[in-house]
């Protein structure tokens, strides 16, 4: 994980750095190249422009926490708190959340500054907060000291001495000294445990209290980044887009389907009314469901009981019409019981051999009873009578 850490400061002496072994700042910001691959951008803001508070966490709702702790402070700020951005810590500590506060338009300035640098941070923090607590940073110019949690000073280095004495009541803590500057160790008037001299690249030092899981994020809220998630975003936009076209393809293949359902259906209605009008010819102009006049038809051939002969003996002798393309059906009769069938075969041994067939089938008597030529070969006639029970 590459981390690129930037420091500003507010006489512009901005210093950046790729922590690592032997790692060494350097001056200015980093070029756009350099903030490009980095695959986390943190930067630390000077401590002396940022308020840092503790106050109850009044509700476990983060989105409810962050609207209650600026009433909450109010009483604690020199500003009003339409001029400030709060952000919460990472999580409450002991009922209580570390706030830290900063002017909207100091905040907008580091982050224009940055932007015209080609740079787009993913994290900002106060400098303080990347001290550990004890711990006092000392510089040609500033002195910082990280006093608690969420407590910290900072202030010029001649008034350190006499701010501590003012300030000590016993309850700071004992502290360890990282002085940057070239000159002999400063007289402090509290306990020491260890002091180091001419430390010289503070941010080096720094970057060792700036851990992978912040503390605090200043960039909160309207501010927060989204620079990260904008090529994963793109990719998402171009998933709905392929999702919605494969839904109109997915409408537009159904439609043609129903089409085609449509156009079979009527073909079949069409051929379910030729075998009607061919079987009986006075329904051609009767309209109506198909089935239900041929329903009709038949029942009104000879009843319910020849009816129900009539459909019993086609049943048995249709797969046989069908199993040939070689013979005509040109119409039936049911008359009496039996069955009147007219057909056309290309000569008369074709139609002895379907007379012969029909006659194997279970209790079925038939009977060739014309055979005369015709124009399409030889027409005949059969009676059938019998038919399956």
């Amino acid at each position: 994980m590459s981390v690129l850490l930037i420091r500003l400061q507010p006489n512009g002496r901005h210093a950046w750095l790729l922590p690592g072994a032997a790692a060494a700042s350097s001056d200015g910001l980093p070029t756009a190249e350099v903030a490009a691959r980095a695959t986390r951008i943190v930067v630390l803001v000077p401590g002396t422009e940022v308020l840092l508070l503790e106050t109850p966490a009044v509700s476990k709702n983060r989105s409810q926490l962050a609207k209650a702790v600026p009433y909450a402070l109010e009483d604690q700020l020199a500003q009003p708190v339409e001029e400030l951005h709060f952000a919460l810590a990472a999580r409450p500590d002991g009922g209580n959340i570390g706030v830290a506060a900063v002017a909207h338009v100091r905040l907008r300035q580091w982050l224009s500054e940055l932007a015209a640098a080609g740079v787009h941070p993913d994290q900002m923090l106060p400098d303080s907060l990347a001290l550990p607590v004890g711990h006092l940073l000392i510089e040609s110019g500033s002195a910082q000291l990280r006093l608690a949690p969420w407590r910290a000073a900072a202030l010029e280095p001649e008034l350190l001495a006499e701010w501590l004495e003012f300030a000590d009541d016993g309850s700071l803590p004992e502290i360890e000294v990282f002085d940057t500057r070239f000159q002999p160790p400063q007289e402090l008037p509290l306990p020491v445990r260890a002091y180091h001299e001419r430390q010289g690249d503070a941010l080096a030092l720094l970057a060792s209290g700036v851990a992978a899981e912040p503390v605090l994020n200043l960039l909160q809220g309207d501010y927060a980044p989204r620079h990260r998630s904008a090529p994963a975003a793109r990719w998402w936009r171009r998933a709905a887009a392929a999702a919605a076209v494969l839904v109109v393809l997915a409408f537009v293949q159904l439609a043609l389907e129903r089409f085609a359902l449509a156009r079979e259906s009527d073909r079949l209605d069409n051929a379910m009314r030729d075998v009607l009008v061919q079987s009986f010819p006075e329904m051609e102009k009767v309209a109506g469901d198909p089935p239900a006049l041929m329903k009709s038809a038949l029942a009104r051939l000879g009843g319910g009981e020849s009816a129900g002969g009539l459909l019993r003996t086609l049943g048995q002798i249709s797969p046989v019409l069908g199993s040939t393309t070689r013979l005509t059906t040109r119409g039936i009769e049911f008359r009496n019981g039996a069955l009147e069938l007219a057909v056309t075969a290309p000569d008369v041994p074709t139609l002895d051999s379907l007379r012969e067939r029909l006659a194997t089938l279970p209790g079925l008597k038939v009977e060739l009873t014309a055979a005369n030529p015709g124009q399409n070969g030889v027409d005949g006639r059969m009676r059938l009578s019998g038919g399956a029970p």
